[in-house]
This record gives C-alpha cells, sequence and structure tokens, in this order.
C-alpha cells in the first residue's frame, strides 16, 4: 500500500468516524451526549481539511494518483 492510498484511507475512515458521530448526535435522547458527539465530530473538520490539502498536493506531485 502506497502512503497516498494510506492517506487517502485515512481520510475516508476519519469522514465515516465524524459522519457516524453526527448520527449519533442526531439520535441521543441525553443532551449531554448529543453536545459531545457534535463538538468531537467538528473537531475532525481541521483534520479532514489538512488530509485534504495533503492529497491534492501530493496528486499534484505524482500525477499518476490524480483519479484514484
Amino acid at each position: 500500500m502506497t502512503t497516498y492510498s494510506k492517506v487517502k484511507q485515512t481520510l475516508i475512515d476519519l469522514k465515516s468516524a465524524q459522519s457516524t458521530m453526527e448520527h449519533y448526535a442526531k439520535i441521543t435522547q441525553d443532551e449531554k451526549s448529543r453536545k459531545i458527539f457534535e463538538r468531537s465530530a467538528r473537531k475532525l473538520e481541521p483534520t479532514l481539511e489538512r488530509l485534504n490539502k495533503r492529497i491534492q498536493r501530493m496528486e499534484f506531485e505524482e500525477p499518476q494518483y490524480k483519479g484514484s
């Protein structure tokens, strides 16, 4: 597995985790838990943005990765 594919898979996994937390925030009855899920999902946003930028840079530097 290449570094590119590992970074891309990490991005996919983190987006999935974020989506799960957002879902739990919507369905939980406990206010404290809802806030924790919402905050946790938001905290992933900067990391997701950095990974997206890293993937774009990798695709620019190695055009064969573009569209993979």
